[in-house]
C-alpha cells in the first residue's frame, strides 16, 4: 500500500479501475450483493442501465481501494490543488457555536479520501469499526491517527459523546446495517432498512450542530468536490423513527448527485424485521 500511494495520480487510478475490473468478473458473491442493492433501491432501471452502473460501482470502489493507500500514507496538501470545497462557511458557522458539530457521512467509496481531505479544511475526530485482522487493524488504525486527533471504536460511545462536549467535530457515518438491537426499521430508497438511531442521541447530547459532509470523485476522475450542507433545522426532533428517516433522506440524496460511488457492496438489508428468511441475498 506504501509503495502504490508513491506512484503518479494517474497511475493510481488507472491501476484501481484494473483492481474493480477484476473484482467485477471474479468476486461473484460481492457483485451478487452489489446487483440485489441496485434492484431493490433502482427498481426503474433497464437491465442494460442496471448492468452498467453495476459495473460503475467496482470500478469506482477499485479507485477506493487505491485512495485508502493514499490517505493512509501521504499527505492531504499533495492533493489540495485537486480538491474543490463548497458550503466551508455552513462548518464554520456551526463550530462558532462551540456546541461541537456532529458532521454525518456516507459510506461512498471516497470515504477515506473524504475523510483524509478533511484536513485541508479542519480538524476533526472519527469513529470506525475496527477490523478482525490484526495486521489490518493496526494498518488503518495508524493511517487514521496520522490525520485524526482522537479514532473511537464504533462501540465507545463514551468517547464520542466526551469529543461533542468539548465542543470538536466528530465525524459519522449512520448508513450501515449494524442490526436490530440499537436500530429503527424505517425506509432505505422505499425499503425497509435498520437505521440506528445513535445520530440522534449524539446531537442532543450537547445541543450540537449537525450538518451532512459529502465527498466526490469527479466524474472525470481529475480530483475531489467537498461540500457541507447547511445545519439541520428541528433535529433530533424527539422522534426516533422520524430522524432515523431523516437521516436514511440525507444519503439517499447524495447518493443520487453519483450512485455509482457508493459502497452497494455492503449487505444493507441484511437485516429484517421478518428474520434472516427475509434476507435479499
Amino acid at each position: 500500500m506504501w509503495l502504490a500511494a508513491q506512484l503518479p495520480y494517474a497511475v493510481q487510478i488507472r491501476l484501481g479501475q484494473g483492481i474493480g475490473l477484476l473484482s467485477y468478473y471474479f468476486a461473484k458473491s460481492r457483485r451478487h450483493i452489489c446487483e440485489v442493492n441496485l434492484r431493490l433501491c433502482f427498481p426503474q432501471l433497464s437491465g442494460e442501465e442496471h448492468r452498467k452502473l453495476v459495473r460503475k460501482t467496482f470500478l469506482s470502489n477499485g479507485i477506493g481501494l487505491m485512495e485508502v493507500a493514499i490517505a493512509w500514507f501521504r499527505s492531504p496538501e499533495d492533493y489540495r490543488s485537486r480538491t474543490t470545497v463548497t458550503g466551508l462557511k455552513n462548518l464554520e458557522a456551526a463550530i462558532a457555536q462551540g456546541k461541537g458539530v456532529l458532521l454525518l457521512c456516507a459510506h461512498f467509496s471516497t470515504i477515506e479520501f473524504g475523510g483524509f481531505l478533511f484536513n485541508l479544511v479542519g480538524d476533526m475526530d472519527v469513529t470506525y469499526r475496527p477490523n478482525k485482522n490484526p495486521l489490518f487493524q493496526a494498518a488503518m488504525f495508524n493511517g487514521r491517527i496520522r490525520h485524526f486527533r482522537h479514532v473511537y471504536d464504533r462501540k465507545d460511545v463514551r468517547g464520542a459523546m466526551r469529543s461533542l462536549k468539548a465542543g470538536r467535530i466528530l465525524w459519522y457515518a449512520p448508513d450501515q446495517d449494524y442490526g436490530a438491537k440499537h436500530s429503527v426499521f424505517v425506509p432505505f430508497f422505499g425499503v425497509e432498512a435498520a437505521t440506528i438511531t445513535a445520530t440522534a442521541r449524539f446531537a442532543k447530547v450537547n445541543d450540537s450542530a449537525v450538518l451532512f459532509y459529502s465527498h466526490y470523485r469527479n466524474e472525470d476522475n481529475s480530483g475531489y468536490h467537498l461540500d457541507f450542507s447547511p445545519p439541520l433545522q428541528g433535529f433530533p426532533s424527539g422522534d426516533v423513527e422520524a430522524d432515523a428517516r431523516r437521516t436514511n433522506e440525507l444519503v439517499e440524496t447524495a447518493i443520487k448527485k453519483q450512485p455509482d460511488q457508493y459502497l452497494w457492496l455492503h449487505k444493507r438489508f441484511k437485516t429484517q424485521a421478518a428474520g434472516q428468511s427475509a434476507r435479499p441475498y
